[in-house]
């Protein structure tokens, strides 16, 4: 049988990783059957169409230069800490730059065995115009640790996997000689150690993925005047109308230097002002047009750095005024954006693609995403334990996308009931060290308004002093200071998550509740796969229909979450499918939206009119001690019959399960495989067509009304939520007396059941 593509390619890979462990002896790799998943940009990378765009939007010079391409590339054993390689080394094909060694676009697609290291080479030539200029080598991210020569001189060390560095290289004299060597020595132990690392393993398979070793991000070269702008510190202040500036420089004593700024909107210059570098500078305007998601304004600004009356360096920018606050509105705690509250509906968004894993293949790639998700009717995105390249952040400013920002999990994780980690001295300060640097480096992104340092017990330790550390690095943001199920008290918002949910924290006083994580409803799409088998979501659903119906419903439930427990915020799990994960409102290959847009779109925006509200006909019996009839013994027919005799059966309150099981609310233990129940209620009148079901159950249930099925209900949920009866159930009740007759199976985890009648009152329709 002849060879495809895709199998000769995995054979030449398979074949490379047998020459390298011929010297490294690496754990093999896996091979799969499955063909290669690519996004729709790949052809225009490897036709070498991938233009790269400048890398740093708010701080631009006009002159740069791109490294990216293809370099050497090789792996070898680790020459030891501080150690060049072998000037000899022998190198082993090339590597297409920015793409990480495990992904298809870098060429290679080989894992680094342990122990190994990975070393990268390029020639390149300094432009004779830039040989009087400072000439810095930047390198977007590399992971993780970085160790780098130009020339065989070592120029710079780094360590941390998602920030960006910079060296210098020698000054003008030795750049005479046009041609230059770097060399790039990069370790990465993946999860083999404590460093923040995201979701990267080097097993992948569920919530973990396939590691992103090395250069991930552009490498760029950039000349500047020996003193210069080193960077920009920008607070929007918009109650009153000013930016204020703060420039920090290098090269001359501050103290000798002055700064002019220049601010203007739509080309008019609507502010100018100056004073002296490193120092807090005013920027005053007039009729202040704030940014949101509904109106993302952006100001431009013009910098000048100015020594002696002449002008040494100019850098151009942007900015956005808005601020980001707590406050309370309807007797809740909530988030107000620009003094106002708004409800940020959002995706959890992890940034990999199938080619370039962390690095998206072009700028037009990266841009996507968040397009897509504006056009779903989204105002925030949760970038979810990894850091973007610049480009992506200045995107979000543009579209008006709200971005809640973790740091990137690494060391140990904890369970929910466990006391925070004891992280030893080394990764505690690292993780310090790369979550000061996220925040200084995307302070000045008015799209940034939350930080997320822990998630789900991953690495969490000395919660209140990381909140503490934010909070003094930041003051203008909120934080969550625990993603997930291990609060701890601190912070501005309390958050859980629920699957598929949702839920919400119970209300404070001082905090603003959210719901970081829902849904994660599943739909694997034939041909548009990862993996042919092993496809896995939170709750499965058929097709695209059903997925955008789920997606209405459980929509309409986070609605009325605002008005019952003063939700702030929520995030769906997810955009996009990662990998065998296929709970994406897009494909991985990002070839296919699965769900209605419109009607996704739609629901989402109708989280800004008021909240609806339940008002109980028959209350559930959780926590009010109503008794059920009840046995675990399968009954004979006709038990949902007004009729039955269940005189026999057991008295006692609801609802029945387990006290572990989320979101229960235990009247009576129930720990069997099934429990059959029954009550009766009273109707003092025609039952509204909006009558419907509030149930929480865990798993399988079937609700009958007077005999005929209400529901069935497959799965389980963590909280109360509503269901609309079926309309001959509906037609059964009746003024007066009427049964409450429910089944429900248990299989695994916890347990519960209960059942009430709701009526869904719609707020601005009723005028209330």
């Amino acid at each position: 049988m002849p060879l495809g593509e895709g199998s000769i390619r995995r054979l030449l890979r398979s074949l490379a990783a047998m020459a390298v462990t011929l010297t490294l002896a690496p754990t093999p790799a896996v091979a799969t059957d499955d063909p290669l998943l690519e996004s729709r940009w790949k052809s225009e990378v490897e036709a070498g169409r991938r233009v790269a765009a400048y890398p740093r939007p708010q701080m631009v010079r006009k002159d740069w230069l791109s490294l990216d391409g293809l370099w050497e590339y090789a792996i070898i054993p680790d020459p030891g800490e501080g150690k060049a390689p072998n000037r000899a080394v022998a190198w082993q094909g090339k590597i297409r730059v920015p793409f990480p060694v495990e992904s298809d676009l870098s060429g290679v697609g080989l894992s680094l065995p342990e122990g190994s290291c990975l070393v990268y080479r390029r020639h390149f030539e300094i432009p004779k115009s830039w040989t009087e200029s400072q000439v810095l080598l930047h390198f977007g991210a590399v992971d993780h640790e970085a160790t780098v020569f130009v020339d065989g001189k070592l120029l710079g060390h780094h360590r941390g996997g998602y920030d960006p560095f910079t060296v210098e290289l020698p000054l003008p004299g030795p750049l005479t000689s046009r041609e230059r060597e770097v060399v790039v020595l990069v370790r990465d132990p993946t999860d083999g150690g404590t460093q923040p690392r995201g979701k990267q393993v080097r097993r992948p398979g569920g919530i973990w993925y396939t590691p992103a070793s090395g250069i991930w991000q552009t490498v760029w070269l950039e000349p500047v005047p020996e003193t210069r702008i080193d960077s920009l510190r920008m607070i929007p202040l918009p109650d009153i109308g000013i930016l204020e500036l703060e420039v920090r420089t290098k090269g001359l004593r501050s103290q000798d230097l002055h700064v002019r700024a220049r601010a203007s909107a739509s080309g008019r210059t609507v502010a100018v002002a100056q004073g002296k570098a490193g120092a807090p500078l005013r920027v005053e305007i007039p009729n202040p047009h704030l940014w949101s998601p509904d109106d993302p304004f952006l100001h431009d600004l013009e910098v000048d750095l100015v020594h002696g009356g002449s002008v040494v360096d100019s850098v151009g920018s942007y900015f956005g005024l808005r601020s980001v606050s707590l406050g309370q509105h309807d007797g809740r705690k909530r988030i107000l954006l620009n003094g106002e509250p708004l409800f940020m509906i959002g995706t959890l968004d992890q940034g990999y693609w199938p080619d370039g894993l962390y690095t998206a293949p072009t700028d037009e790639a990266l841009l996507h995403d968040l397009e897509v998700t504006r056009r779903l009717g989204f105002n925030t995105v949760r970038k979810h334990v990894k850091v973007e390249p610049d480009r992506w952040y200045y995107h979000c400013d543009r579209l008006g996308l709200l971005v809640w920002q973790d740091m990137p999990s690494g060391d140990r994780s904890i369970s929910p009931r466990d006391p925070d980690l004891e992280r030893t001295e080394e990764s505690s300060l690292q993780f310090r060290g790369e979550l000061t640097f996220m925040v200084e480096h995307l302070f000045n992104h008015p799209s940034v308004v939350v930080w997320v340092p822990f998630n789900e017990g991953w690495g969490q330790f000395d919660t209140p002093g990381i909140t503490r550390h934010l909070r003094e690095l930041d003051p203008t943001r909120l934080v969550i200071s625990a993603s997930g199920w291990t609060d701890r008290g601190t912070g501005d918002l309390v958050d859980i998550h629920r699957y598929p949910g949702p839920g919400a924290p119970e209300p404070e006083t001082e905090r603003a509740s959210v719901l970081g994580e829902f849904g994660g409803l599943g739909l694997p799409v034939e041909g548009h796969l990862f993996r042919e088998k092993g496809s896995w979501g939170y709750r499965g659903v058929e097709d695209g229909d059903e997925l955008t119906a789920s997606y209405e419903r459980l929509l309409s439930r986070v609605h009325r979450l605002v008005g019952t427990h003063g939700l702030s915020g929520a995030i769906y799990t997810q955009i996009t499918d990662v990998e065998i994960e296929v709970n994406g409102l897009m494909t991985y290959d990002r070839k296919v939206i699965k769900v209605d847009a419109e009607r996704v779109a739609a629901a989402n925006r109708r989280l800004r009119s008021p909240p609806p509200r339940l008002v109980t006909v028959v209350p559930v019996t959780g926590g009010n001690a109503i008794p059920w009839r009840w046995t675990t013994d399968e009954p004979p027919a006709g038990w949902t019959s007004p009729g039955f005799d269940d005189s026999s059966w057991r008295l006692a309150p609801g609802g029945f399960g387990t006290e572990e099981t989320p979101g229960a609310r235990i009247g009576t233990t129930w720990t069997t495989g099934e429990i059959w129940l029954r009550r009766t209620f009273v109707l003092e009148k025609e039952p509204p067509a909006t009558l419907g079901l509030l149930v929480h159950h865990d798993e399988d249930a079937e609700v009958y009304l007077n005999g005929v099925l209400a529901t069935l209900l497959t799965g389980y949920t963590t909280d109360y939520v509503d269901e609309p009866i079926r309309p001959e159930a509906l037609a059964a009740l009746r003024p007066g007396e009427n049964l409450l007759a429910v089944h429900c199976r248990q299989t695994s985890g916890g347990q519960f059941i209960d059942v009430g009648l709701v009526v869904v009152v719609d707020s601005e329709r009723d005028g209330k």
